[in-house]
């Protein structure tokens, strides 16, 4: 199947759930190889114009949702700043800074998701392939990305990249895994302001960081709910909103495009001339979780 161009939205911040594999077999990722990928992450997002709202690294993948800003947004001398604070604490490279001809260069570089991901992923293979005495790929092929809307959806996306752990069975509360936005946000006080908790939701509004960390543990909370065999009985065992959470769904890694009705079709018309589909695609309502859609199959196109 011929690759397609990867769909990133054009003129507007965008957020994105990005999800990477290695193409090594097992769990090769341990406690060493998650602090340098978070550390990684943390660094290269100061110079890329992103926004991480969550992240999990687990043994053999890694999660992040982040919005992508745009360049139009920063000055000349914002980019400058950006480039000479990145290498100031390089002591061959403190004094770097860029001319005005590679501005626009790198303005369109920083806000491009693709580049973004891409120093994140070659990064952490040089740092694993020198500590591990290796060569070759670490990454299995192009990483998988889902344009999110705000509000709603952005809130569950993030619940279910959090509770990763709790369906793997490797803690009982998303928040005691620290290599996760939630476990970022309690264990570590949401260090240096890394984490934007900007969801979109018009109750996020008026609440200051530490009441919408409230607010998103009571949700992360009730989404990892576990439901017994009586209450299955009861509801004759049709999925609800809960299903979506406890089990691997891949709408949140698979779908393209989710969000409100509205969203995933005026995203998709931007670029439903890469498809080869001779039918238009409508936008189809996720069952379990209300007012959520995706384009079905979208993902057999996107790699």
């Amino acid at each position: 199947m011929p690759r397609f161009a990867r769909i990133k939205v054009k003129g507007e911040p965008a957020v994105y759930h990005v999800m990477s594999r290695t193409a090594l077999d097992g769990f090769v990722m341990e406690d060493v190889e998650k602090d340098f990928l978070l550390k990684l992450i943390r660094r290269l997002s100061c110079l890329y114009f992103s926004e991480i709202i969550g992240f999990c690294l687990m043994g053999n993948h890694f999660h992040l949702l982040c919005r992508m800003r745009l360049g139009s947004e920063y000055t000349d001398n914002q980019i400058k700043k950006r480039y000479k604070d990145f290498f100031k604490g390089d002591e061959d490279n403190k004094d770097r800074e860029l001319t005005d001809g590679q501005v626009e260069y790198f303005r369109a570089k920083w806000e491009d998701l693709s580049e973004f991901i891409r120093d994140v992923k070659q990064g952490f293979s040089r740092f694993y392939n020198k500590r591990h005495n290796r060569r070759g790929f670490f990454w299995s092929e192009r990483f998988k990305s889902v344009i999110v809307d705000n509000g709603d959806t952005l809130i569950n996306c993030l619940a279910y990249i959090d509770l990763n752990p709790v369906r793997a069975k490797m803690v009982d509360k998303p928040e005691a895994y620290r290599w996760s936005s939630i476990g970022y946000h309690v264990q570590r006080n949401n260090e240096d302001g890394f984490l934007s908790l900007d969801l979109g939701l018009k109750e996020f509004g008026h609440k200051n960081p530490s009441e919408r960390l409230s607010h998103y543990r009571r949700f992360l909370y009730e989404k990892g709910g576990i439901v017994d065999l009586e209450k299955e009985r009861e509801r004759e065992f049709e999925l609800d909103k809960f299903d979506r959470f406890q089990y691997r769904t891949r709408y949140f890694i698979d779908s393209g495009i989710i969000g409100s009705k509205e969203f995933v079709e005026r995203i998709y018309q931007q670029f439903k001339h890469i498809f080869s589909s001779k039918h238009e695609k409508h936008p189809k309502a996720i069952k379990g979780l209300e007012g959520v859609y995706s384009l079905k199959r979208l993902s057999e196109a996107i790699r």
